[in-house]
């Protein structure tokens, strides 16, 4: 006789496989090693024997592959060993996770930083430990799930304005007495960007808190990214994840805020702290975007080559500017029947489906880096227009062609 958990469990697991929602690992290894050229050409990875074009990928500077930053990783290694040892308030702080931080300002304009192990972590740290049942937060409708779940682990108010609306935003904070606003500043499903400046002053009119999640923007936006950045933003939460292509994350400020965290953010009282390795690899991939600002403009080409050559194939794109370019499809099981066709020619795609976003809205998330060839990307185009046909999602006509070129 099965236990309550595990009828739970089976029921639950037999849902989500009739509906196209269920998720499974994928065990995959890499192509060739670091040290045989794989750094100049497209991200692949093997699986189950055979290569891929890895267009499903966050490392949008291709830093994950990069020489010089698997010896920064080596040499921080070497230098403090492999782990942290402790949290950071026994023995796990060292003089490696100070530069990085001090680094992070110099390169944001904020006083101070705290490392945190993850993105999400760093998230639901803010939020649950800033906020309580006194405040009264508005965010975007579209905000990462990390940012909703400290949210109502705080026991704040949490008021959700539209998407990019600065209308719907302004509404919300004429109406309430709020203690912050907060946004992403690349929405990692729609790939569109919030206007940051916009909303900062609305916020400083309003005498509330912009708090960014900057975990897509940062070392890849122009704009407000830079030195300047705290002039904008209150509190900007960067990951090191995506743009830089390692591991870890920050949460930048006032001094106030981050000894206020410090004291109070269980996340980081009560876990081991980033290895310094890692705080020493970081700092090194940190310096190398400053050093290699040609990574940035050649991300740039690599997104317009891939709108233009989508753009004549007809393919229906949401319509970012940014690497992360959607394509819905609605149906999951369809949606999952387009990415495993584009497998099939060695495209590999990510197939987002709900609850990652709404019902209705599963699409594929295509990603594009620095390190893609040219000749990948017009497979890529090429090969969605042919699949998108023989599955039967629309592609554009070519008057909404003309008028998307437009």
């Amino acid at each position: 006789m099965s236990s309550l958990l595990e009828t739970k469990i089976a029921a639950s697991q037999h849902a989500l496989r009739e509906q196209g929602l269920l998720r499974q690992r994928k065990v995959l290894s890499v192509d060739r090693p670091l040290n045989t050229n794989a750094s100049t050409s497209s991200p692949r990875f093997v699986f189950e024997g055979r290569a891929y074009v890895n267009f499903s990928s966050n490392d949008y500077l291709g830093l994950s592959r990069v020489p010089e930053l698997a010896e920064a990783l080596h040499l921080g290694a070497q230098t403090y060993g492999v782990g942290s040892g402790a949290s950071p308030l026994v023995t796990g702080y060292s003089d490696a996770h100070l530069a990085l931080e001090r680094e992070l300002c110099a390169l944001t304009g904020h006083e101070a930083a705290l490392l945190f192990c993850s993105g999400f972590s760093a998230n639901t740290a803010l939020m649950k430990t800033l906020f309580d049942q006194h405040d009264i937060v508005v965010a975007d409708k579209l905000v990462h799930a990390s940012i909703i779940d400290g949210l109502q682990d705080s026991g704040a108010q949490l008021k959700r304005f539209l998407h990019n609306s600065l209308e719907s935003a302004e509404r919300l904070l004429a109406r309430h007495h709020t203690s912050a606003l907060i946004t992403e500043s690349v929405f990692s499903m729609d790939g569109d960007c919030a206007p940051i400046s916009e909303l900062s002053a609305l916020c400083q009119q309003n005498n509330t808190w912009l708090i960014v999640d900057d975990a897509h923007g940062f070392a890849v936006l122009d704009g407000y990214n830079n030195a300047d950045a705290a002039k904008l933003i209150d509190v900007q939460v960067v990951t090191f994840g995506k743009a830089l292509g390692c591991q870890g994350a920050a949460v930048l400020g006032s001094q106030a805020l981050i000894d206020y965290l410090v004291s109070n953010a269980r996340e980081y009282i009560y876990s081991t702290a980033l290895s310094p390795a890692n705080a020493a690899l970081a700092l090194a991939a940190a310096q190398y975007c400053t050093a290699h600002p040609e990574l940035q403009q050649k991300l740039r080409e690599n997104i317009t080559l891939f709108k233009r050559l989508c753009l004549q194939a007809n393919v229906p794109l949401l319509g970012s500017d940014t690497a992360i370019q959607p394509l819905i499809i609605g149906d999951a099981r369809q949606t999952l029947q387009v990415a495993e066709e584009l497998r099939a020619a060695g495209i590999w795609v990510g197939a987002i489906r709900p609850p990652t976003v709404p019902v209705g809205s599963a699409r594929l998330r295509i990603t594009l880096t620095a390190a893609h060839a040219a000749e990948d990307i017009a497979a890529c185009a090429a090969q969605l227009a042919q699949v998108l046909s023989h599955v039967g999602v629309p592609l554009m006509t070519e008057r909404q062609a003309a008028d998307d070129h437009r």
